[in-house]
C-alpha cells in the first residue's frame, strides 16, 4: 500500500444567478461554488467513480497531502494505492458540502443581492440540497453513474438521501456510523452547542464578519463539548486517566483530559466558521427520510446494494440506529450487508482502523457486480 502524494483542490461554480440551485425547501441560491478534490483516473467507461460524502466538520480534502502542509486527508488510511478505496483502480471524487466553509458556498459566501457575507440570511437547507450539489458535480465531471457511495456519519446519511433522490444513479452505497433518524439526546447535543455559539457575544447575531470578530468561546465550547460525544470513556481513560497537570486545586485546566479538550476547541476554531456549525448541525436534526412514505416508494425501485456499519463503542449514532435502517431498506427490498465492529474509539471508530472495519469495505467494493445486484 502506499500514500497518494500532493493533491490541489480544485473549484467550479455549478449554479448561477440566471441558473440557481432550487433547494427543496423553495429558495434559490446562486451562485454556487464548489470545493473538490479526485484521486485516481477515470475509466475510459467512466465507469469506476467512487464519491465520498464527509461527515459535519470535514472537507475535500480526504486523502493526500497539500503543497506546504503536514497534515494528511481525514480519510488518507482508508483511499489510496492498495487501501480499500484503491486509486489504482478507483477514481475517487470528495467534495466539500453545500454550507461550508472549505470553499464551497456557504453562510460566510457573498450574498450577490448585498454584497456582504449571507450571515443567517443564508437559507435553511437539507440534506437533498447537499446531494442536488453532489450530483451536479458529477455531471460536470461527465459520470452517469457511481461504483460506488462511500460516507460516514453525515456523510452516510447524504449517501443514503442520494439513493433516495437517484434510485437508479448509485451501484453500492457504504454508510458507516450513520443514522436515519437522529435521537432526542442528539438533538439536544446539537442545541447546546448552538446555544453556546449564538450566545456568545461576538455573535452579533451572525454578522461577526462585518465587526472583524468571530464568536470564538462559543464555537470552542461547542467543539469541547461535540468531541466528548465523539470518543468512548474507554478511550478517554486509556489516553488521560485521572493524570493531573498540577499539583494545586483549581479552576483552570487542571487534568490532562480537559487540556486535551482545550486543544480540540483552538485547533477547531482554525478550520471552521460558526455558522456553518449551526446550519449544518441544524440540517442533521430535520434528516428524517424514512417518515415520508415517497421517499420510501423512491427506495423500493433502487438498484443500489448497501453495506451498513456500525460500532460497539459508538453512543452518539448507536448500533440502534444503524439496525433501523437495515429494517426498513430490506423491508423495501434491498440488498443490504449489515455487522457492528468492535472498536474502543467511540464514533471517531469510522475515521479510524479498527479490525475488520476497512476490510469489509474493500471486500464489499471488490465484490463482482453479479454478486451485487442479486
Amino acid at each position: 500500500m502506499s500514500q497518494i502524494g500532493y493533491v490541489e483542490t480544485q473549484r467550479v461554480v455549478l449554479f448561477t444567478e440566471d441558473d440557481p440551485l432550487r433547494l427543496r425547501g423553495g429558495d434559490t441560491l446562486g451562485p454556487v461554488e464548489v470545493a473538490y478534490e479526485t484521486y485516481g483516473e477515470l475509466s475510459p467507461e467512466r465507469d469506476n467513480a467512487i464519491f465520498v460524502c464527509h461527515a459535519l466538520t470535514g472537507d475535500a480534502h480526504a486523502a493526500g497531502l497539500h503543497l506546504g502542509a503536514k497534515k494528511r486527508g481525514w480519510w488518507d488510511n482508508l483511499i489510496g494505492r492498495g487501501k480499500a478505496i484503491d486509486t489504482d483502480r478507483f477514481f475517487v471524487i470528495s467534495a466539500n458540502l453545500l454550507g461550508g466553509c472549505r470553499g464551497t458556498t456557504g453562510p460566510q459566501s457573498i450574498n450577490p443581492a448585498t454584497g456582504a457575507p449571507y450571515g443567517l440570511d443564508f437559507p435553511m437547507i437539507e440534506m437533498a440540497d447537499l446531494v442536488t450539489v453532489h450530483r451536479r458535480l458529477v455531471e460536470h465531471l461527465g459520470i452517469d453513474r457511481l461504483y460506488a457511495a462511500v460516507g460516514g456519519s453525515l456523510g452516510g446519511m447524504q449517501v443514503l438521501q442520494w439513493v433516495i433522490d437517484a434510485p437508479g444513479q448509485i451501484e453500492r452505497a457504504v454508510l458507516a456510523a450513520a443514522s436515519s433518524q437522529l435521537t432526542a439526546e442528539n438533538i439536544a447535543f446539537s442545541a447546546v452547542a448552538r446555544e453556546a455559539i449564538m450566545s456568545d457575544p461576538d455573535f452579533h447575531e451572525g454578522r461577526y464578519a462585518e465587526h472583524g470578530v468571530v464568536p470564538a468561546r462559543g464555537l470552542k465550547v461547542a467543539r469541547m463539548m461535540a468531541h466528548i460525544t465523539y470518543v468512548s470513556d474507554q478511550s478517554l481513560a486509556h489516553k488521560f486517566g485521572r493524570r493531573r497537570i498540577g499539583a494545586a486545586p483549581t479552576f483552570g485546566v487542571d487534568y490532562e483530559v480537559e487540556s486535551y479538550l482545550h486543544h480540540q476547541g483552538d485547533s477547531f476554531l482554525q478550520r471552521f466558521d460558526a455558522l456553518s456549525y449551526l446550519y449544518l448541525s441544524r440540517l442533521l436534526d430535520y434528516f428524517d427520510p424514512f417518515a415520508e412514505p415517497a421517499n420510501l416508494a423512491r427506495l423500493r425501485e433502487a438498484v443500489t446494494a448497501f453495506r451498513v456499519l456500525s460500532f460497539d463503542s459508538d453512543w452518539r449514532f448507536d448500533t440502534r440506529q444503524s439496525e433501523r435502517m437495515v429494517a426498513v431498506l430490506r423491508q423495501c427490498g434491498l440488498q443490504v450487508e449489515f455487522d457492528e465492529i468492535a472498536s474502543p474509539h467511540g464514533h471517531d471508530s469510522f475515521l479510524l482502523e479498527p479490525p475488520g472495519y476497512h476490510e469489509a469495505i474493500a471486500a464489499f467494493l471488490d465484490r463482482p457486480t453479479s454478486d451485487v445486484r442479486r
